[in-house]
């Protein structure tokens, strides 16, 4: 088995080393303390929103430090879209994505973009995500979605609240589970409890890991210190390498040529009779997407669901809708699409709380950032999604001001009337997320099946709290259920 990964870098553009922008005009914070840079502006248990805070006061490109480390940061929409010309500009692995890569190695996420083994599964794993292959994975998030509700059915018969972002969690980690890989991980079974799946667990301690020791290893404390918390890292993600390591080998104990989903792809011997992706990268691959496929959604259905539940005149034009389209019937992969109210309302919680807050861009070549800023090949920038997201121009007639949930601002014509490049949840360019329409099918089916089957009850004394794990997720959120009141329409 080969060596897993380097998580100390040494590579080119778009990959770990370089270094940040150097411009002597970038600001900073204020109250900067000599070696230990800018703690006081950056919370530690909330450092993403710390560094979206900072926007306003610093404008649209700032920098801070940490014992050495250097970020800068880039929040107005003039730079954050110069920064995705891909002609000028690529992906790159920041300190986080790269310790990252003790979990998911050159799999299609977490891979420096000279790394083969990314352009040869990306070519390859295509054909998983078209039209006629998301059609197979209907079916099969019906029926999660029905598990899912058989659970709140439960909850609301008995009068219990339920943990959003806990069984939104369980949600998406089962559909990814079983639409790639046949794999079922029981998160709904009766004995299963409350408490988290140990996947779930091991990847948040995994990902809570890789945010600190990129960190760790970007400032100039000894090696020694990064180098045990690589350790800890590296125990969780063995446990999921294992949990992917089994799904393979009961994938090949089974036969293939049973099914034509991405664990199959990855498997099928080529011309040569070999899979086109060594074993290591078809581990890598399945972690990425198990992690990936599932993280990022249940965040998105959680916001959804906290913003439809303090906002009822959207919830009830949403049920409306569902209403319409779905009729008395289960619906069918064709009206999901038609959920265009919906969708709004995934795409403004997404807006308002993008699950993955940034991403890194590092130049091909020496360029001028915006016109203002000189780059040298490799030099890297972190774009803020958040800033992006509530740019003035997010704003207009007949709209709510920026800050506030309103999702007509992606009515066709709000649409047409926005510069583009303003909204980017799934990154941009060619290694933005691959499995976007897999992730907007399964959670538009799932907001579509609790809407019609649930009056949502908010405590009115929660207000939104996010934890930070490289993704973002509600904190603590958690809904009353009622089943629906009135004539009841058959359910999925």
């Amino acid at each position: 088995m080969r060596a897993p990964v380097d998580v100390a870098g040494g590579r080119a553009a778009g990959g770990a080393g370089g270094r940040p922008l150097q411009d002597p005009r970038i600001p900073h914070p204020p109250r900067r303390v000599p070696l230990i840079g800018d703690i006081l502006a950056v919370r530690a248990d909330e450092p993403t929103q710390s560094v979206v805070g900072l926007s306003g006061r610093l404008g649209p490109i700032y920098e801070f430090r940490f014992l050495g480390a250097r970020y800068v940061v880039a929040s107005g929409a003039e730079v954050v879209t110069d920064l995705n010309d891909e002609k000028r500009f690529c992906k790159h692995l920041g300190p986080e994505i790269v310790a990252l890569r003790v979990m998911g190695g050159d799999g299609l996420f977490t891979a420096y973009n000279d790394e083969p083994n990314w352009r040869a599964a990306h070519t390859l794993l295509m054909p998983a995500f078209t039209q006629a292959a998301m059609r197979g994975y209907h079916p099969v998030m019906l029926d999660v979605a029905a598990e899912l509700t058989a659970s709140w059915d439960a909850a609301a018969s008995s009068g219990r609240t339920v943990d959003v972002s806990a069984d939104t969690t369980r949600t998406t980690l089962e559909t990814i589970g079983r639409c790639a890989a046949g794999y079922s991980f029981g998160v709904f079974d009766t004995n299963a409890g409350s408490a988290p799946h140990p996947f779930v667990e091991h990847m948040v301690a995994a990902l809570r890991g890789a945010d600190r020791l990129g960190l760790l290893r970007a400032t100039f404390l000894p090696r020694f210190l990064a180098d045990r918390y690589e350790r800890v890292v590296g125990r969780h993600a063995a446990y999921l390498h294992a949990v992917a390591d089994e799904i393979v080998a009961r994938r090949r104990a089974e036969g293939l040529g049973h099914h034509g989903d991405l664990l199959e792809i990855m498997l099928a011997p080529d011309a040569r009779g070999r899979p086109a992706l060594d074993e290591a990268n078809i581990r890598y691959q399945l972690i990425n997407f198990l992690v990936a496929g599932h993280e990022t959604t249940s965040g998105a259905l959680s916001f959804a669901l906290y913003y439809l539940s303090r906002n009822p005149d959207v919830f009830a034009r949403a049920r409306a809708e569902v209403d319409r389209v779905w009729a008395d019937g289960e619906p069918d992969f064709d009206h999901i699409a038609k959920l265009r109210y919906v969708r709004r309302v995934l795409d403004e919680a997404l807006r308002l709380q993008p699950t993955v807050p940034g991403y890194y861009r590092a130049a091909r070549e020496d360029t001028l950032l915006a016109g203002t800023y000189p780059m040298r090949k490799g030099e890297f920038v972190l774009a803020l999604v958040g800033t992006l997201h509530r740019d003035p121009h997010w704003s207009g007639p007949g709209l709510k001001p920026v800050d506030e949930f309103d999702p007509d601002r992606f009515a066709p014509e709000h649409v047409r009337a926005r510069p583009a490049h303003l909204y980017k949840p799934f990154g941009t360019g060619e290694r933005s997320c691959i499995g976007r329409q897999f992730a907007l099918h399964e959670a538009v089916l799932i907001l579509g099946t609790l809407i019609r089957r649930y009056d949502l009850i908010a405590d009115p004394d929660y207000d939104l709290v996010i934890s930070e794990r490289l993704t973002m997720m509600p904190s603590g959120f958690r809904l009353g259920l009622r089943r629906r009141s009135g004539p009841p329409r058959a359910q999925p």
